[in-house]
């Protein structure tokens, strides 16, 4: 689990192509301070498995599931991506609750003349989002300012920018986004117990009918 509070800017150093996906070697001298082997980290939002630790750097498996659903099928030598190591019992929940299982991706369209940054996402990511929500864009944990039926903006403060990949991004920028994971329980909660119900229903009206039959 991650909290979505970047704690620093990496750096791609190789991208080495595998049967079933990508290894990737990152430079990161504060993640990998007490990193070892089978440790989670979170690149841009995506929470993987060290491999091997050393010299400010890890190296890290990304399978083509992953690939196939974040822009990390995109990074070369030189990108920087957002670090964060899992966090800890015990530690303050900055952010909010975050796995690092990205449901997919989304497009930067720009900044708007109130300071919004607005992004264009799939609809069937969109309906997860509420005002005020939140989300995860590259791994850092934002507040839905607006959310329309295929788009959503926030606010980015300065550090965010300063410290993070988001303030390098250009429109037409491809980002993660991790949709808030209560909001997917709930709708499967509320699919299965309206289901529930339409079945009840439909066994009381073919009971009701055949008592009419009866009668």
């Amino acid at each position: 689990m991650f909290t979505g509070i970047v704690e620093e800017l990496g750096t791609i150093e190789a991208v080495e192509p595998l049967a079933d996906g990508s290894r990737l070697t990152i430079r990161g001298p504060v993640v990998t301070e007490d990193a070892k082997h089978g440790d989670s980290i979170a690149v841009n939002g995506v929470c993987l498995t060290v491999v091997t630790v050393g010299d400010g750097q890890f190296t890290t498996d990304v399978v083509a599931e992953t690939l196939r659903r974040s822009s990390l099928k995109g990074v070369a030598v030189g990108d920087r991506v957002n670090l964060e190591r899992a966090m800890a019992l015990g530690d303050r929940l900055g952010g909010h609750i975050v796995q690092g299982h990205v449901d997919g991706t989304a497009v930067l369209r720009g900044t708007e003349a109130d300071g919004l940054t607005r992004f264009e996402l799939p609809q069937r990511l969109a309906r997860y989002l509420v005002e005020k929500g939140s989300i995860t864009v590259d791994g850092v944990s934002l507040t839905v300012v607006e959310a329309g039926a295929a788009t959503f903006s926030v606010a980015l403060i300065p550090t965010t920018k300063e410290l993070t990949t988001l303030g390098r991004r250009v429109p037409g920028d491809e980002v993660n986004i991790e949709v808030d994971v209560l909001a997917k329980h709930l709708e499967r909660l509320a699919a299965a117990q309206l289901a529930d119900q339409a079945r009840g229903a439909q066994v009381r009206s073919g009971d009701n009918g055949g008592v009419e039959e009866a009668q």
